[in-house]
């Protein structure tokens, strides 16, 4: 008997007939095992268009797999004998017998899979063999919407996958963030989860901060470990070193004349915020005896919860609102560096190979992009976010996991003072050439 190795398959066997591509799967006992939910926020609505309920590839004698949603096939009446193998590592995941029914992989990550299904009683060189093969194919490869840092990081790592695999790769994110990329990757079709026709893929990953994935079956290891982008070249099974995206915008001029330095001061919850009292209107005062303009580009000039309210910094020109990224791009394109949080405007940056000032100590160094000019104080309690023990609450805009409603709550950031990030600042090339220039 063939030796194989634990992978959570899932077999299902019924008494039913293989659907028609054209009959909804949801009407037969099989189908179940394609109907998972996902979540990236903790809720139960799935964050993706689910796969569609019929495997989208014929394989022979009316079974049908694909690669959406894992390695899926669906068998109709028979004897079948069904191996699924794990070409790179060599192991043999799962194999088993079956009358008729669904074989679904329980690891819902890439994995090079080699399927063989044959029916029993024939002569094994009869058998199906399908090694798993995206050139020339059409992938799908899903971002949650409603973020914008994250997906900065991420997609990198699907042009890596579409450039290894040579694939027709779609892309599905927000309809507000892929005008930043379209350009720049004319050979990947980008559209709104509202217009993916999951009919079409040959396999879809989905990408994402899979906080309860205690079994490891949408991610290979826990994002805290290993940083918040390069989970995607983990998911993905590509190569995780980190790489910035292409940003090619509609309008590459330079908003003003003057040397300037673009700010971030908002997030989505506290923890993430510069919490020292005085922090912010102290560096913008330092900035512009330096001979700098001070140029705050948050969505929001002002936001909080309860009695916490969070406020753009005393002297620093206001160009907060509801504009598109292409415009916060253009401004950052052009600043000399960027002051910001762990948030999606510092990842934004980065991509724009801005020089990023980045102050934060609820996160580990290594869960965002390498920068020389990272702000954290480690005499304080850091690093809640990256602690497996500490399950982030989104719904809490208050959450300090270790020191809630004591005397160090948030005291990650409360604790860097202006000067460190006065040091870090004058540690950037050309800093001092703005005094010499006025």
């Amino acid at each position: 008997m063939t030796a194989s190795v634990p992978h959570e398959i899932l077999a299902v066997p019924s008494s039913d007939a293989t659907p028609s591509p054209d009959e909804p799967l949801a009407t037969q006992a099989v189908a179940q095992p394609f109907t998972r939910l996902v979540s990236t926020n903790g809720t139960s609505k799935p964050p993706f268009p689910p796969p569609a309920n019929v495997p989208t590839q014929a394989a022979v004698a009316g079974v049908r797999f694909d690669f959406n949603d894992g390695c899926r096939v669906v068998l109709p009446e028979g004897d079948w004998h069904v191996r699924l193998r794990d070409i790179e590592t060599g192991n043999v995941l799962f194999e088993t017998d079956i009358g008729s029914g669904v074989v679904a992989s329980g690891k819902k990550y890439f994995v090079p899979f080699e399927l063989e299904i044959r029916q029993r009683g024939r002569k094994a060189d009869a058998a199906f063999v399908h090694t798993y093969n995206a050139k020339d194919r059409e992938v799908l490869i899903q971002f949650p919407v409603g973020t914008l840092g994250d997906l900065m990081g991420w997609f990198p790592y699907a042009v890596k996958f579409q450039r290894k695999h040579g694939c027709k790769l779609t892309c599905a994110m927000s309809a507000l963030i892929a005008p930043l990329f379209r350009r720049a990757y004319p050979e990947i079709e980008f559209v709104t989860h509202e217009e993916v026709d999951v009919a079409r893929y040959y396999a879809t990953y989905n990408i994402g901060l899979f906080f309860n994935d205690e079994g490891n079956v949408l991610q290979p290891v826990d994002f805290r470990h290993v940083g918040l982008h390069r989970t995607a070249g983990h998911i993905l099974g590509v190569d995780p070193e980190e790489l910035a995206p292409e940003i090619v915008l509609k309008d590459e001029s330079r908003p003003i004349p003057e040397r300037y330095v673009c700010i971030a001061v908002q997030s989505s919850t506290q923890c993430k915020y510069w919490n020292h009292p005085t922090g912010w209107r102290e560096i913008v005062t330092f900035l512009k005896a330096q001979g700098y303009r001070v140029i705050c580009i948050d969505q929001k000039a002002t936001h909080g919860s309860g009695l916490v309210w969070n406020h753009i910094p005393h002297g620093a020109e206001d160009q907060t609102g509801d504009k598109p990224l292409e415009e916060r791009a253009r401004w950052l394109r052009h600043a000399d560096f960027f002051i910001g949080l762990s948030s999606g405007l510092a990842w934004l940056a980065w991509a724009c190979r801005t020089p990023v000032v980045m102050i934060s100590g609820f996160t580990a160094e290594n869960n965002e992009f390498a920068t020389p000019y990272r702000v954290i104080n480690y005499h304080a309690c850091n690093g809640c976010w990256n602690d497996v023990r500490h399950r982030f609450d989104h719904q809490d805009f208050f959450w300090c996991p270790r020191h809630k409603d004591t005397p160090r709550q948030f005291e990650c950031t409360r604790l860097i003072t202006p000067e460190q990030v006065k040091r870090t600042l004058r540690r950037i090339p050309g800093f001092s050439e703005v005094v010499q220039a006025a």
